[in-house]
C-alpha cells in the first residue's frame, strides 16, 4: 500500500511526522511537494530523527530505521505521487482556499478507492469537500501535534462520506498504533479543540481576575489535572471518584452548577492580560528559536517516556 503526504512549505512538521509514523507501521510512503529543496531537507530531518530515537530504545514500529527509511521516497509531479496510493493524507497549512485547490486538483486523478485525508485541525469537512466528484471518499484526519508522539487522531466525516472511507480509515490508523476516535458529525473546533479551549478559556479568566499566576496556573494543570488526564478522561474521572458517574452526580451536580455559574464571558484574549501571561512565559521560556527549539524537544522526549510507560502499563 502506498501513501501519498501533500506538503507545501510551513507544513513540513506535521508532514514528517505522519511520514515517519505510516513507515513505523510499515507502509510504504511518497512524501510530495512542489519544491525539491523542502523535500530533501525533510528526509535528512527524518534520518536525523530515527537514527536519534532506535540509538534511545524509543522508535516505533519492529522495522529498523534503515528499513523505514527505504519505505519513505520523494515526488515533486503530483500524478507521479498519485499512482499506486490508496490513501492519502494532506498536510498543507490550515488556509481554506489552498486545501480547497489542492483537493481540487487530486479529485481530478485519483481513483474510486482512494481515500483523501486532510489533517486540519478546525476547517470542517463540509468546507473543504462539498462538490467534489470523490466526496464520498473524503474524510478529516486530525492528529495531535507532533502525531509521531502523540496518538490521538479524530476521524471527522463529510455528511457525504461512505461509512466504508470511515472504517477504513479508523482501522488503518489503529494498524500503525495511533489511537483514533470517530465523530458522528462534524462540528466547529471538533472534540480535542473544543475540549482545550474551555480549559485555555477558563485558565485566561483565572489570570486575567487575578486568581492565579501564569506559571501558577501551568502547574495546576502539568502537576494537577494533567497527571490524572495523561491515563483517563473526565468521565471515567467522575467514575472512579464517586461509586460510579450516578452516584457522582448526586453528590457534585449541585456544587458543580454553582461554579459553572460562575464562569465569565468568552475572554477577548487582547490587551493587557497577553501581555502579563506573555511575560511570565518568557521570563521562564525566552521567545528565542533557540531555547523554544530546546523547549519542544525537552516536551517531545517527555511525550516519548509517557508514551513508553503507558504502553508498558496497558500490557501489565
Amino acid at each position: 500500500i502506498y501513501l501519498l503526504f501533500v506538503w507545501v512549505f510551513f507544513s513540513g512538521l506535521i508532514g514528517r511526522s505522519w511520514a515517519m509514523v505510516f513507515a513505523a507501521g510499515g507502509f510504504k510512503v511518497k512524501l510530495y511537494d512542489i519544491a525539491q529543496q523542502q523535500l530533501t531537507s525533510a528526509l535528512e530531518n527524518i534520518r536525523k530523527q530515527m537514527k536519534e530515537m532506535e540509538k534511545s530504545g524509543v522508535l516505533k514500529g519492529a522495522l529498523s530505521a534503515e528499513q523505514q527509511l527505504a519505505l519513505i521516497s520523494v515526488c515533486t509531479d503530483l500524478k507521479a505521487a498519485v499512482e499506486g496510493a490508496t490513501f492519502i493524507q494532506e498536510c498543507t497549512p490550515e488556509n481554506l482556499e489552498l486545501k480547497k485547490k489542492i483537493f481540487g486538483q487530486l479529485d481530478l486523478i485519483v481513483g474510486d478507492n482512494v481515500i483523501l485525508s486532510s489533517s486540519t485541525s478546525c476547517l470542517l469537512p463540509s468546507k473543504l469537500f462539498t462538490g467534489l466528484k470523490h466526496v464520498k471518499q473524503c474524510i478529516v484526519s486530525h492528529p495531535v501535534n507532533p502525531p509521531y508522539f502523540v496518538p490521538l487522531v479524530e476521524i471527522v466525516p463529510h455528511p457525504e462520506t461512505d461509512p466504508s472511507t470511515t472504517e477504513r480509515t479508523y482501522a488503518l490508523m489503529k494498524k500503525i498504533g495511533q489511537s483514533p476516535v470517530k465523530l458522528n458529525r462534524e462540528i466547529e473546533g471538533f472534540v480535542l479543540n473544543r475540549l482545550q479551549y474551555a480549559v485555555i478559556s477558563e485558565a485566561w479568566r483565572l489570570v486575567d481576575e487575578g486568581i492565579i499566576s501564569p506559571t501558577d496556573l501551568d502547574l495546576v494543570m502539568s502537576d494537577g489535572l494533567g497527571m490524572r488526564y495523561a491515563f483517563i478522561g473526565p468521565l471515567e474521572t467522575m467514575h472512579l471518584n464517586a461509586e460510579g458517574v450516578s452516584n457522582y452526580c448526586e453528590r457534585y451536580a449541585e456544587g458543580m452548577r454553582l461554579v459553572l455559574n460562575t464562569f465569565g464571558p468568552i475572554p477577548e484574549f487582547a490587551g493587557e492580560t497577553v501581555q502579563r501571561v506573555n511575560q511570565a512565559l518568557s521570563e521562564k521560556i525566552p521567545v528565542v528559536p533557540k531555547v523554544l527549539d530546546a523547549r519542544r524537544k525537552w516536551r517531545d522526549e517527555c511525550l516519548t517516556g509517557l508514551a513508553k510507560l503507558k504502553t508498558q502499563m496497558k500490557s501489565d
